[in-house]
């Protein structure tokens, strides 16, 4: 027996289906006449050079575009054929390229005074990784490898493709008179850096440790004893991380894991070897000498708010590069370089400042084509405070 039920159910069980309408591009279309004198016979056309010379598609479909083949990593042809398959729009492969040399212009000016901003924050990450460029406009015919740099704070993340990995590109790209503190691994060429202001990445050492720990005999007590000291040194970050620890206490009792280290590392290093020996105790060896040689750079983060003590933050921003690597022959040109690491600083940046990708492009695009300054990457102050 049915018993009818009278009230308002204010929180009522919602169920949503979610579907896409058809998906149909706008087009605007525009129609010259042209009409003959009846007295010469001369016909005439109106004519608009704005129009009949511009670019045959808009700000949002570049955009588009650049994400596509960008971000996203999707090659010309596979983005011809997504455009046609979604929206049915008809574009060549050759207008993506075009579409792509037009945002990688519109953006060249907000990246630029990215990387400016980048230079003079007081502290940054650094890491690199190969990223091939061919030689199709004859800019690499020596055929060098190319490498993405990245640097990191925060709210911004910077890229660069670069034929090279010296020295001489990692002071360009961070700038030569760097003066903030530079979390990095310990390539060779950031040793130009003062140890006093840059702290050395605790996920590449525990690595190192572990390796020594695996090569057996003397190598493997030295390497446990490290670890051991590694794992209790990232027992107390976590407190302080979590506010369970206060940074004075901290302080005081990292000093006896760092003057336990310091003695394990000048203990491998003592180990005897020959100048050419290759064997696992001379890896040991050379090891823990390279180690002692940046020791002060191990413990920055210790003292100084705000310094991590890996390197992660730069590993995690470069990671889509290393997928995009995985899946492409890498770029073919200078301007494919250029428009692979603008792409990514733009991206990579707005992410981090929970900004729109897809408008900020569209409207970069927008403000090339008008002749107007193009929208910032630069963190709003707001944001700088929250961060």
């Amino acid at each position: 027996m049915w018993t009818s039920v009278e009230g308002e159910d204010v929180n009522p069980q919602r169920c949503q289906i979610v579907e896409l309408p058809p998906l149909q591009p706008i087009v605007l279309e525009h129609r010259f006449h042209a009409l003959q004198c009846p007295h010469c016979g001369v016909s005439t056309r109106a004519y608009d050079g704005e129009i009949v010379d511009g670019c045959r598609y808009g700000e949002r479909l570049c955009a588009l575009v650049a994400l596509l083949s960008g971000e996203y990593r999707q090659s010309h042809r596979m983005v011809v054929r997504l455009l046609s398959e979604l929206f049915e729009i008809p574009i060549s492969v050759g207008s993506v390229g075009r579409l792509r040399q037009q945002m990688s212009e519109a953006i060249e000016k907000p990246v630029e005074a990215l990387h400016r901003y980048v230079q003079q924050q007081p502290v940054v990450g650094i890491d690199e990784t190969s990223l091939p460029q061919g030689n199709a406009d004859g800019n690499n015919s020596t055929g060098k490898r190319g490498w993405l740099w990245v640097i990191v704070t925060p709210l911004v993340c910077y890229f660069q493709i670069a034929l090279s990995r010296s020295q001489a590109t990692a002071q360009a790209i961070l700038g030569a008179d760097f003066s903030g503190i530079v979390n990095s691994d310990r390539y060779s060429a950031y040793n130009w850096l003062n140890l006093q202001w840059r702290q050395l990445c605790w996920a590449h050492l525990k690595r190192d440790f572990t390796k020594i720990a695996e090569r057996g005999g003397v190598s493997q007590t030295l390497g446990q004893q490290l670890l051991q000291q590694q794992e209790r040194l990232f027992e107390l970050w976590h407190r302080v991380r979590d506010g369970t620890l206060a940074r004075p206490q901290w302080i005081e009792s990292v000093a006896p894991i760092r003057q336990r280290v310091k003695e394990l590392l000048e203990e491998g290093a003592a180990y005897p070897i020959g100048a050419k020996e290759k064997t696992p105790l001379a890896k040991t060896v050379r090891t823990c000498q390279q180690l002692l040689k940046v020791e002060p750079a191990l413990w920055l983060f210790v003292t100084t708010a705000g310094v991590e003590p890996t390197n992660n933050a730069a590993e995690q921003a470069i990671r889509p590069a290393v997928l995009w690597r995985r899946c492409s022959y890498g770029s073919q040109s200078e301007a494919g370089s250029l428009f692979v690491g603008r792409m990514m600083t733009v991206v990579a940046t707005l992410r981090r400042q929970n900004r729109n990708v897809l408008e900020y492009l569209a409207d970069a695009c927008y403000a090339k084509r008008q002749g107007l300054p193009a929208p910032s990457l630069l963190p709003l102050p707001e944001l700088h405070q929250s961060s």
